[in-house]
């Protein structure tokens, strides 16, 4: 087995990186690897090392690691290996090679994948963090949204709402350590995607259309979609704004005509846990951060 690191990869090596990736998502039904990882894929992408596996030249595992890394100063790692290749010892040289390369390291596995959990055990790596997703049917059984007097709602408008959506993410995820990382040029991209809509951006605005919070809203398939992030800022809390947004996003993607959805939300986080529960969520699987 052959293992080469690349800062970019070619188009063609992109190609072969997704086409790995979706057959390992066809086998354990969910994602090897995040979103940010397969924008890193696209020509030109910055803060990336990759880390491809071969034997005989076909390409059986990829590994990416972030150099960027989160705001506690870790490289993150995320990695996959074909259905066909695996109990082989390449998830295994994968993580050797990576460990050796990053330090601090933070490696991401998605899904729950037992595979995951035990070769994490056997190169002793331990549960650092973990991300849970829920999801809920998107049925009549909504409540309206209330919004605070003052408050309206709105699209969002590219060209011309970024920054002010940049500036409210800063403020409302100064904790976090991907979101609170969001530049206008990353919503720039995302506007770029295939999934963006920017009917389903909703924007909460006071009178002076200062903007107070947003739930961006993504669809993954035509059944499926997801609260992709909801952002209040810490001057417009605990006066009701976040869960109204939370219930305008759902009622949008239900309008669409989806039947279910998902969101991600950290696993010490009680208080939105409590909020997401009495909207009638509940636990589907989860992605976990392991360290040494």
């Amino acid at each position: 087995m052959e293992l080469t690191w690349f800062e970019e990869v070619s188009p063609e090596q992109a190609d072969e990186i997704s086409g790995l990736l979706g057959a390992a998502q066809s086998v354990d039904g969910v994602a090897p690897v995040g979103e940010a990882v397969v924008l890193r894929l696209s020509p030109g992408a910055r803060g990336s090392n990759h880390l491809l596996a071969r034997d005989d030249g076909a390409l059986v595992g990829y590994l990416h690691l972030d150099v960027f890394g989160d705001s506690d100063g870790n490289e993150v790692a995320e990695l996959a290996v074909h259905p066909d290749h695996r109990r082989r010892g390449v998830g295994g040289a994968l993580a050797d090679a990576v460990a050796d390369r990053a330090k601090p390291l933070r490696i991401w596995s998605h899904g729950g994948h037992p595979g995951a959990e035990a070769l994490a055990a056997k190169l002793g790596y331990h549960k650092v963090r973990e991300l849970l997703r829920l999801r809920r049917p998107l049925d009549a059984d909504l409540p309206e949204p209330v919004l605070p007097d003052g408050v309206t709602l709105r699209s969002f408008v590219p060209g011309r709402d970024e920054a002010a959506v940049v500036y409210v993410n800063h403020r409302a995820f100064s904790w976090h350590p991907e979101q609170s990382a969001m530049s206008i040029e990353d919503v720039r991209q995302k506007e770029e995607q295939p999934w963006f809509d920017p009917a389903g951006f909703l924007l909460a605005v006071d009178a002076d259309e200062r903007l107070l919070g947003f739930h961006w809203t993504k669809v993954h398939t035509a059944e499926l979609g997801e609260v992709y992030v909801v952002g209040v800022d810490p001057a417009a809390q605990r006066g009701g704004l976040g869960k109204a947004l939370t219930l305008a996003g759902l009622t949008h993607l239900r309008d669409s005509g989806l039947s279910e959805v998902m969101l991600y939300v950290e696993s010490d986080n009680a208080a939105a846990l409590a909020v997401y529960n009495r909207l009638g969520f509940t636990l589907w699987d989860s992605d976990v951060q392991y360290a040494r």
